[in-house]
């Protein structure tokens, strides 16, 4: 695992937690059921680098995304 998945899955542990009712730390700070945007806000994060580390993130193209393919349905194909 790398430090972005270990980060997400705690990011994850966390927003579960205080939807639960539970509080949680992380370091020094106590989080509890206020704080659920700063988890969201924080998994998002975290969910956007390990996407960005995937193999498949890196050779999408740059406009979009998206991919095609193109077919032919004339006789002369």
């Amino acid at each position: 695992m790398t430090n972005a998945t270990d980060m997400l899955a705690k990011y994850l542990a966390a927003e579960t937690a205080i939807l639960e009712g539970k509080e949680v730390k992380f370091a020094d700070r106590t989080l509890r059921m206020e704080d659920l945007a700063f988890v969201q806000a924080g998994r998002r994060e975290w969910e956007a680098r390990v996407a960005a580390e995937t193999p498949a993130a890196k050779a999408a193209p740059k406009f979009g995304g998206l991919r095609f393919s193109v077919a032919r349905f004339g006789s002369d194909a």
